[in-house]
C-alpha cells in the first residue's frame, strides 16, 4: 500500500525531546507508508515548552511524543490526564482530539513487557539511577511486577528521597559496597550527544556484580554501560526496545491502526539502522 502524497488533510504528529534523535522519525513514518496511512512524523526540541503545547493544540497537531526534559514540565498546560499518566504524574504521549490535549504514559506499558519478556528475576535487589519522570515510570512498573527490594540512586536527596518513598524503596546518594543484581539507568548517562555521553552509568565493579543491566537511553542503541555489560557476559535491557514499544503504543493512539507484530519488527529495525 502506498502512502498518500503529502497534502492539506496529512496528519503531523511529532516528538518533544531536549535532544531529539531520528528513531521515532523513522519507526513512525516507516509504518505510515507501510500502511498507507496519510500521516508524517517530525522531531523537535523547543525553548518555550508552554508555546509549543498552545501549537499542538491550535494547529491540529494530532499526536506528540514527551521525552525528557518535558514529561512533568508540560503537565499544566494539558487538558486531560488519562489512568498511565495520573498514576506515575508523568507524561510521554500526548493525543489532541479536536484541540482537547489527552496525556498518557507509553513508557510504563514498555517497561512492564521488557521485564516479563526477559525473565528478570522478581526476588532481586534492583537500583535505579534517576529521580526524574521516567525514573517515576520504571519505578512503578518495577513495584507492580513485584519487586519488593530496591535503591533509587540519585544526588538530590529530596527528589530522590521523595520518589523511593512514594513506591516503597529507600534512597541512598551513591551505591557503596551494595551491589544489587540488577541495575537501571534512567539518567542521561551515555546519552549521545551530551557531556556524559562516554560515561558509565555504573562502575564496572557494580557491574561485575549484577545479573542484568536496563539502560533506558535510546540513542546511541548501545551506550557504554551497555556495551561493557555485553563485554561481561550479562544479561542486558537496551533504550532502542523501550523506544520501540512504547512507540508502537503511540502509534495506535494517533492512528487507530495496530501494525501486525512482522510489521512492528520491520519498523524497530528500520529506526534502528
Amino acid at each position: 500500500m502506498m502512502k498518500p502524497t503529502i497534502n492539506k488533510d496529512t496528519q503531523l504528529c511529532m516528538s518533544l525531546a531536549g535532544r531529539p534523535g531520528n528513531f521515532g522519525t523513522r519507526f513512525h513514518n516507516f509504518l505510515y507508508d507501510e500502511l498507507g496511512l496519510d500521516f508524517i512524523y517530525k522531531a523537535f526540541t523547543t525553548n518555550d515548552l508552554q508555546a509549543t503545547i498552545g501549537g499542538i493544540r491550535s494547529l491540529g497537531i494530532r499526536g506528540c511524543a514527551v521525552s525528557m526534559p518535558y514529561k512533568e514540565a508540560c503537565i499544566p498546560f494539558l487538558d486531560e490526564m488519562d489512568e498511565s499518566a495520573t498514576a506515575i504524574q508523568s507524561v510521554n504521549t500526548i493525543v489532541n482530539d479536536n484541540g482537547r490535549l489527552r496525556a498518557y504514559n507509553t513508557d510504563y506499558i514498555a517497561v512492564s513487557q521488557l521485564l516479563e519478556q526477559h525473565q528478570v528475576r522478581r526476588d532481586r535487589v534492583f537500583a535505579l539511577r534517576g529521580s526524574g519522570g521516567m525514573a517515576k515510570a520504571v519505578l512503578c512498573a518495577l513495584r507492580d511486577a513485584g519487586f519488593r527490594s530496591g535503591y533509587v540512586i540519585a544526588r538530590n536527596e529530596a527528589a530522590g528521597r521523595s520518589l523511593a518513598e512514594a513506591y516503597g524503596y529507600e534512597w541512598k546518594e551513591d551505591l557503596g559496597s551494595i551491589r544489587p543484581a540488577l541495575l537501571v539507568n534512567v539518567t542521561p548517562i551515555g546519552m549521545a550527544g551530551g557531556s556524559e555521553s562516554d560515561d558509565l552509568s555504573f562502575e564496572p565493579e557494580v557491574i561485575d556484580k549484577a545479573e542484568t543491566v536496563f539502560d533506558v537511553v535510546a540513542l546511541p542503541p548501545e551506550t557504554p554501560v551497555i556495551r561493557l555489560a555485553r563485554e561481561k557476559g550479562k544479561k542486558v535491557i537496551t533504550g532502542a526496545e523501550v523506544f520501540a514499544i512504547q512507540a508502537l503504543e503511540q502509534f495506535i493512539l494517533y492512528t487507530g491502526v495496530r501494525p501486525s507484530d512482522e510489521q512492528f519488527k520491520r519498523a524497530s529495525e528500520y529506526a534502528r539502522g
